[in-house]
């Protein structure tokens, strides 16, 4: 199916691409959690949330509400969840004291290790099973290209 767009207004499609692009997210979050849970007992946000606290050391609560466009209240909610299960820890932010840096404990450490072997075969499956190379490499390019204009404007950014 062609989308295009006729002045300001979409062409009738773009409701049936918006509907696919929520629907495959929502299947490829739910079967990754599943496995998660099953494997790791953890759900994809704490796979993600453990993910980026590896990646970004001393990031803050703020810095992980930005990244995955939700409220810093929601976000401060699943950090005690990881750091009630002792994988992650709360540090005293030296240049605000209004806010701390977060890090991985040595059991988060290990934790988000192995679960990345799940996350990624699990993704792997799930996507290679239905697109080839090519097709996986377009879909990635898209997606970037269209996550970094969403970000660049603060499409969806939560005010609160």
């Amino acid at each position: 199916m062609e989308y295009t767009l006729s002045g300001n207004r979409a062409a009738p499609g773009f409701s049936g691409l918006f509907a696919d692009l929520v629907r495959c997210e929502t299947r490829l979050y739910n079967a990754l959690g599943d496995r998660l849970r099953e494997r790791h007992g953890i759900v994809t946000s704490q796979y993600e949330f453990l993910s980026y606290l590896r990646d970004h050391p001393g990031c803050r609560v703020a810095d992980l509400a930005a990244e995955f466009a939700i409220g810093v209240g929601a976000t401060s909610k699943g950090v005690d969840r990881l750091e009630k299960q002792g994988w992650a820890a709360r540090r005293p932010n030296p240049a605000d004291r209004r806010s701390s840096l977060l890090a991985l404990t040595d059991d988060g450490a290990r934790l988000v290790a192995e679960a990345e072997q799940t996350f990624t075969a699990g993704l792997a499956e799930l996507l290679g099973g239905t697109l080839d190379d090519p097709a996986l490499t377009a879909l990635a390019r898209t997606l970037a290209t269209l996550r970094a204009a969403l970000e660049r404007d603060r499409v969806g950014t939560p005010t609160g």
